[in-house]
């Protein structure tokens, strides 16, 4: 679990854990169902789908849908731009070639999700401008100063918001589920900044507590921008908790879904040789 000074985790950690305990009263009847959508139906034919999978019709459930993907959308931009940032500011050209080829994979992924939105007859821009603010926001909070803490922040900070989107796709369709883990695949991102930090740590020590300290940060206001998403969409939180008819997650259930969410967090830093 966490370690390190708890200063910089537990207001982030305190208003996060209230968040996923407001998900789950939800539902008004209080009625929630654990078991996740089963990847049984692969079809493309719209009929089976729907019998097996008849919410995917529901006025709600496609608005959550519509914001699940519009959040990947606008978080593709974002990480574009991101990426751009940090190939300019890369050490070495081949490690700038890696970088802005990995920047312009973004592009690929924000046009895979555009046209999942058209599918469901959804405009790409209207179902992003909701997340303008907290993207924004966030990004504003964490501008690296160096090429170090944009690396830091690519693995581990977007890493952590990719993880919640995956828990979310649990609970939904399953084109919708396939497209948000090829949206969110590693693509071999991760080992190229953990061989650049652990080799910067290696040169130079004193690097390790700056980074962890930026870490921890990063982890805290991708917590915060949850929670800004979560409370504004009301639509894309009842994606997790479900309907009568429609699975989605318990307490007990969302619970163990925010320890996956620091666990993982704590690996990556385990990873890069650092302190979580």
């Amino acid at each position: 679990m966490i370690r390190g000074p708890a200063s910089s985790w537990a207001p982030a950690l305190v208003a996060a854990y209230g968040w996923i305990l407001a998900l789950a009263t939800l539902d008004a009847d209080g009625r929630h169902y654990p078991a996740a959508m089963s990847d049984a139906s692969q079809h493309s034919d719209l009929s089976p789908r729907a019998a097996v999978e008849p919410w995917v019709s529901e006025p709600q459930y496609r608005q959550g849908v519509v914001d699940l993907l519009g959040v990947l959308a606008y978080g593709a931009l974002a990480a574009f731009d991101r990426l751009a940032e940090d190939a300019r500011r890369a050490p070495t050209l081949a490690d700038k070639v890696y970088v802005a080829s990995l920047a312009a994979l973004q592009i690929d992924h924000f046009n895979t999700v555009r046209a999942r939105l058209a599918e469901l007859d959804a405009d790409v821009m209207a179902a992003m401008k909701p997340f303008h603010a907290p993207f924004n926001e966030f990004h504003a909070h964490t501008k690296p100063k160096d090429w170090l803490e944009g690396l830091v922040l690519a693995y581990v900070g977007n890493g952590f918001a990719a993880d919640f989107y995956r828990e979310v796709a649990a609970f939904v369709d399953a084109d919708t589920r396939a497209l948000v883990h090829q949206v969110l695949a590693d693509e071999g991102h991760a080992d190229f900044v953990v061989e650049r930090v652990r080799a910067a740590i290696a040169a130079d020590p004193r690097v390790a507590g700056r980074l962890a300290l930026w870490g921890r940060r990063l982890v805290g206001e991708a917590l915060s921008q949850a929670q800004r998403v979560a409370a504004n969409r009301d639509a894309l939180t009842h994606l997790l908790t479900g309907t009568v008819d429609r699975p989605g997650m318990d307490l007990a259930a969302i619970s163990r879904m925010f320890s996956r969410l620091v666990e993982n967090h704590t690996r990556r830093m385990a990873n890069l040789g650092l302190q979580a």
